[in-house]
């Protein structure tokens, strides 16, 4: 299969030195190009090798101009076959080199402003949403179907696979990442690596690392631990590197622990490729370079955007700073092998992609994100089963969130414009994301969706801007379905956790009028709800995509499970959080931060300010349980239409920890389950998820689960690497990150110290496979 072909490629390119690829004398680079043994063509070689062979065809110009990219929107006398894109790295056709033609694509391929005219894409939910499904799969289905389009659209990188925790919940790029756990990050982003990669073309992961917040991301210091990192935001990385192996990998904006993210040797040279023997080339953010010998030098290997820096880092600097000798030879050699070795390793050199544009079948694709849609949807709260609705309802009010015409989305990079349009789309006139962001919403209207679903009834609307009339039209109503929106984007936090526009008072008043309230969240991740207790029925749609509308709908009339798990929790105060305000205001940074953003390459300018992470690696679930607080929903949470039991839980240890239940449908409707199992790892005080199941049901079936623990998960990083220690483990079988099914103590044996988890997996594999 392509897909396996492609994780040979670059596991063979992992294990083979890059040294392989530093410069040869002038009169052999001279021999390899005019001997007509072209080695680089062979596919029965290592990428590895392929690209040492590249490497040494050619010229120094053609190296340097490899390792800096346009930005197209701002390119002067951009070249004839550059299209309106996120970037664009000019190829070597003499040697088969293809041209990097870059896209934004974290939910679909993204035309954000619409730069290329009347060109539409899929949407994608947006990446909580799919998190919330839990299932890998449907995570690779997603991203195959995005490179698919970039494919037919003739791009070749797609800058997608967002794997940052979510530690603050307003922050503004929260929707583009899988949540807060490293080990669902990690395996889902890596499964959509895979489904992009999939089509021959170049991924990435990104934002490596700690891009936690927005505002003021360019001048942000993140400060921790070297071992909460490792132990966090660092494994999640891990895990989708291992899994999706993306062909590139992305630095962010935001220095950590005081050295940028583009110019940390520690990150880039020392755990990247030291540890996880990564292969594949690390590209910057757009605006995130900041020097040349110094970023060269720690390991960056291609300046993106760059128009977008204060200057061209990696243009003649770079060139000058090779011919000084304060970036070696060497050094310029190894950036190029691994770009060429990404390209290779995923097929983006072998198939480049069409000269022109294909036809896409955007029906078969749009059935995709509403798969994804449908199982990203969490029912929060369900008092006397008001939801699944009755189909014989005789009237339906359906009130505020435009849900007469669409489903909104997340603003910023990963802005789709999709298939039908944008019903609603609003500039913003202040702000760092205005020139590149604005309010918009996709044609899937939920009204619509719901008038299907219920022929019969009176189904009408109400745009909800006054309360009072909206509770009106509540009281005549048998149903009352209230759209609550809060929008997010790239380059701004949200300001507070609150339903913005007066949307808590609205809420409040419909549920006054009508006690058969549904409210429907479409939001960027955790809101508060000051009214929960008075709605009896609380779904969170999250940013539902193109078929956001007709997902909606079949959820809340049961024609599909309401089958999602939260990625993140939702908190019933912000008071509850590591920091109890937007780090911006607790800074006092914002304005400066606000510039940093509007100007990207003057971050150097400005002071950075410090960012302590004292949650450590207690993100999220972790954090409620280290200090001993219940959130209003937690990781993991989800309510079902159907009712299903576990039974005869067991628990085994030894080797490696794994538990198992049986799990039977006693109702009437199909169910889903994901049963979740934690470990209390010696050392520490606080659970973390090391494995999940999950299963689809019909009436009176039954299954037998097992779930192993992911090694990844036990162990901890110490001195000398990683280590899962001998001793007791608390294990609990859950249904979310606060009810137990079942929980006992086992012990394991430990492991010897390996340099990074993904050995100790491997070791882990080996040692079962020899009893």
């Amino acid at each position: 299969m392509l897909l396996d072909g492609f994780v040979l490629a670059l596991t063979a390119a992992a294990v083979s030195s890059p040294a392989a690829a530093q410069s040869a004398p002038a009169t052999e680079q001279a021999g390899a190009r005019s001997s007509g043994t072209e080695v680089w063509r062979d596919t029965a070689r290592s990428a590895s090798e392929r690209a040492d062979a590249l490497v040494k065809a050619m010229t120094l110009e053609e190296k340097l101009a490899l390792v800096h990219g346009l930005f197209p929107p701002q390119t002067k006398s951009p070249p004839a076959d550059m299209i309106p894109s996120a970037g664009y790295v000019p190829g070597v056709p003499r040697l088969g080199i293809p041209t990097l033609r870059e896209s934004d694509a974290s939910l679909g391929v993204a035309n954000q402003v619409e730069q290329r005219k009347g060109d539409v894409a899929t949407a994608l939910p947006s990446a909580l949403a799919m998190a919330a499904g839990f299932d890998p799969d449907l995570a690779y289905a997603g991203g195959a179907m995005i490179g698919a389009e970039a494919r037919a659209k003739t791009f070749n990188v797609l800058l997608a696979g967002g794997v940052n925790l979510t530690r603050d919940a307003w922050n503004g790029r929260n929707f583009e990442y899988f949540g807060e756990d490293p080990l669902l990050s990690g395996r889902m982003a890596g499964a959509a690596v895979r489904g992009v990669q999939s089509n021959n073309i170049v991924a990435t992961v990104k934002h490596y690392a700690l891009n936690s917040q927005e505002t003021g991301r360019t001048i942000l210091d993140a400060r921790i631990d070297e071992t909460a990192l490792r132990e966090s935001d660092l494994l999640a990385f891990e895990i989708a590197i291992a899994e999706g192996k993306p062909g590139s990998v992305m630095c962010a904006y935001n220095r950590i622990n005081g050295d940028y993210a583009c110019e940390n040797r520690f990150l880039l040279t020392d755990v990247l490729r030291g540890e996880w023997h990564y292969p594949g080339f690390v590209m910057s953010d757009w605006g995130a370079v900041h020097s040349t010998e110094k970023a060269a030098n720690a390991g960056l290997d291609q300046e993106s955007g760059q128009e977008l820096d204060s200057s061209i880092f990696f243009g003649a600097p770079l060139a000058d700073a090779v011919a000084a000798g304060r970036v070696s030879n060497a050094r310029l050699d190894e950036m190029v092998h691994r770009i060429l070795t990404g390209m290779i390793a995923t097929g983006t050199y072998d198939h480049p992609t069409p000269t022109a544009a294909l036809p896409i079948d955007y029906n078969a694709h749009a059935d995709v994100a509403q798969r994804v849609a449908e199982a990203g949807i969490v029912l929060l709260k369900n008092e006397s089963n008001l939801l699944p609705l009755a189909r014989e309802a005789k009237s339906i009010v359906v009130i505020g969130g435009h849900a007469d015409v669409g489903v909104l989305s997340g603003g910023g990079s990963s802005q789709v414009r999709s298939v039908g349009g944008a019903p609603v789309e609003i500039p913003l006139t202040s702000g760092a994301a205005a020139s590149f962001a604005r309010v918009t919403y996709h044609a899937s209207s939920p009204l619509r969706a719901i008038q299907a679903m219920a022929p019969q009834a009176s189904v009408t609307f109400v745009d909800g801007t006054n309360p009072a009339v909206a509770a009106e039209a509540a009281k005549k109503a048998d149903i009352a379905i209230v759209f609550a929106t809060q929008w997010q984007t790239e380059a701004q936090d949200a300001p507070s956790l609150s339903l913005p526009d007066g949307q808590d008072a609205l809420v409040g008043a419909v549920a006054g009028a009508n006690p058969r309230t549904v409210v429907v969240l479409e939001t960027g991740g955790p809101v508060l709800m000051p009214w929960i207790d008075r709605v009896p029925a609380v779904v969170a749609a999250w940013y539902p995509g193109q078929r956001g509308g007709q997902a909606i709908a079949r959820v809340l009339f049961g024609e599909v499970d309401a089958s999602g798990r939260l990625p993140i929790s939702f908190p019933r105060s912000a008071s509850q959080l590591p920091r109890s305000e937007p780090v911006q205001a607790a800074s006092g940074a914002s304005t400066e931060g606000a510039a940093a953003n509007a100007a990207l390459g003057d971050a150097a300018k400005l002071p950075p300010y410090p960012v302590n992470y004292r949650e450590g690696a207690d993100v999220g679930y972790r954090w409620y349980a280290a200090s001993k607080q219940k959130p209003l929903f937690p990781f993991g949470y989800g309510l079902s239409y159907g009712h299903a039991t576990f039974a005869g839980a067991h628990f085994t240890g030894g080797d490696s920890a794994r538990s198992s239940v049986q799990v039977r449908n006693d109702g009437k409707r199909t169910v889903t389950v994901v049963p979740q199992l934690y470990a209390t790892v010696p050392g520490t005080q606080t659970p973390r998820l090391v494995g999940w199941a999950r299963r689809e049901l019909k009436p009176g079936e039954s299954a037998s689960l097992t779930i192993d623990a992911d090694p990844r998960l036990l162990a901890r990083w110490t001195a000398q690497g990683w280590r899962i220690p001998a001793g007791s483990y608390k294990l609990t079988l859950a249904t979310d990150a606060e009810h137990a099914i079942a929980e006992t103590n086992v012990n394991l044996v430990g492991s010897v110290a390996a340099s990074n988890s993904n050995e100790i997996r491997g070791n882990k594999a080996a040692k079962k496979k020899t009893h």
